[in-house]
């Protein structure tokens, strides 16, 4: 089964960005597709190597703050190739 995740790393604290770049590029080398924008990141791929890659590196990346939010959202297809018809 094929999933799409979007995911937003939100540090409370000051120096909020080295957490989210560093979980960006764990995401990047993991082999996985990875999108992103200003807002979020996408990944896709297989359901259980997904799973098995985000189970990982959100612990790290919530290990390295002091205090943060992680969204999640999930959808059954691989929406990658998705582009807007408008």
């Amino acid at each position: 089964m094929e999933i799409s995740v979007e995911l937003t790393l939100t540090p409370l604290q000051d120096d909020f960005e080295p957490p989210i770049i560093q979980f960006i590029q764990r995401l990047r080398a993991s082999g996985l597709t990875v999108l992103e924008n200003p807002l979020s990141t996408q990944v896709f791929g297989a359901y259980d190597v997904v799973m098995e890659v985000l189970q990982k590196e959100m612990k790290t990346a919530l290990e390295a703050m002091d205090s943060g939010l992680l969204y999640m959202k999930i959808v059954k297809s691989n929406r990658s190739d998705y582009e807007p018809h408008f």
